[in-house]
């Protein structure tokens, strides 16, 4: 699975470069309880189609209806509108709220786009593509839409006549190594909405792979890190436990701007790793204070299924901007239960060393 916007946006330019009429839906402010956040598209055809997603699927219906109708002419009297883009509320009164699925009478608002203009949807896409973040603004007088690099995510708003959204390139995931291990985290990233690469030089565990939708290279991991070109929506996991296939990549990685960098193995190797890349590569201990290991949240995982739980669990908080507590790093989760062992007075409250 790809990033839901990008998607959204792929499949509306390739609706109106065939020359169908489409309309595009935003939520721009939602009251209560919303079953999806502020800044949430899809897309409909004229035909019914539809992609992406505005409420858990009633929301949906309602448009499609209400479109489908329209453009089949099978309501007399009914056009499909044009013109400048229209707002439309849902759940105003508890009724709609039941009849449309809303949870707690909550409410949500819809800008409805009509027939966005072909050369504006797909510039945006381009840019998606190449990774840049982008600011579209809609002129609500007449549904113009421009685009500009944005230098960091913003809110939707709505003020002097305008709507303001941004949209981010795909998250982007780069597994260094073909092992089992990479083909429960591969899954689980795919569906979670990362585009997937997965890199391993070694032939024989190529040979196995098999998970659709993740990208397979052959080249060296380092070389890999250089062309993929991380930015600050791409995550680097090495999962070889092969030095000679980890230590360079990861030491490319850490100069990027990518938000997760990290690496699987015990405490022990972890020590080791780092004490290689500051002897062997003339890194710094300031440099790999980015560079994640033992990599995961502890939740006692053994098989590989649990561990890329685990580690997908710890790359979606970094990602969603959420600290975890200290104690539920692998590392520090584990040195606790060691000093729990050895001495079970030692841990009060949480704390080592008290007593």
């Amino acid at each position: 699975m790809e990033n839901l916007d990008v998607m959204v946006l792929r499949t509306l330019r390739d609706w109106r470069a065939a020359g169908k009429r489409a309309l595009l839906a935003t939520v721009v402010r939602t009251w209560g309880s919303s079953p999806r956040p502020v800044g949430s598209i899809m897309a409909l055809a004229e035909d019914g189609a539809v992609v992406g997603s505005v409420s858990g699927g009633c929301i949906e219906d309602d448009l499609i209806y209400r479109h489908t109708q329209a453009y089949s002419g099978k309501e007399p009297g009914h056009q499909l509108p044009s013109g400048p883009p229209s707002f439309v509320k849902y759940g105003v009164t508890a009724d709609e709220a039941h009849r449309f699925g809303l949870p707690c009478g909550g409410t949500l608002e819809l800008l409805l786009e009509y027939d966005p203009e072909l050369a504006s949807i797909e510039e945006l896409v381009r840019s998606l593509e190449a990774g840049r973040l982008v600011r579209r603004t809609v002129r609500l007088s007449d549904g113009q839409a421009t685009l500009a690099e944005a230098q960091a995510p913003e809110e939707l708003s709505i003020a002097d006549g305008l709507l303001v959204n941004t949209f981010g390139p795909e998250y982007r995931m780069l597994l260094i190594g073909a092992g089992q291990l990479t083909e429960y985290l591969a899954t689980m990233a795919l569906f979670s909405g990362f585009s997937v690469t997965v890199c391993d030089p070694r032939e024989e565990y190529r040979g196995g792979w098999s998970v659709p939708g993740a990208r397979l290279v052959s080249e060296m991991p380092d070389d890999v890190v250089l062309a993929f070109k991380p930015d600050r929506r791409s995550s680097v996991i090495a999962l070889t436990h092969d030095p000679k296939l980890d230590d360079l990549a990861l030491m490319e990685a850490l100069r990027t701007e990518a938000f997760y960098v990290g690496a699987i193995g015990s405490r022990r190797n972890n020590e080791a790793r780092h004490a290689r890349m500051i002897e062997h590569f003339g890194l710094t201990a300031a440099d790999l204070q980015r560079l994640r290991g033992p990599i995961g949240v502890f939740i006692g995982s053994k098989t590989p299924a649990e561990i890329a739980v685990s580690i997908m669990a710890e790359v979606l908080a970094v990602k969603n901007g959420v600290a975890l507590p200290r104690d539920m790093e692998v590392g520090q989760a584990k040195n606790l239960r060691a000093v729990q062992a050895n001495d079970p007075g030692a841990i009060v409250c949480g704390v080592a060393g008290a007593r």
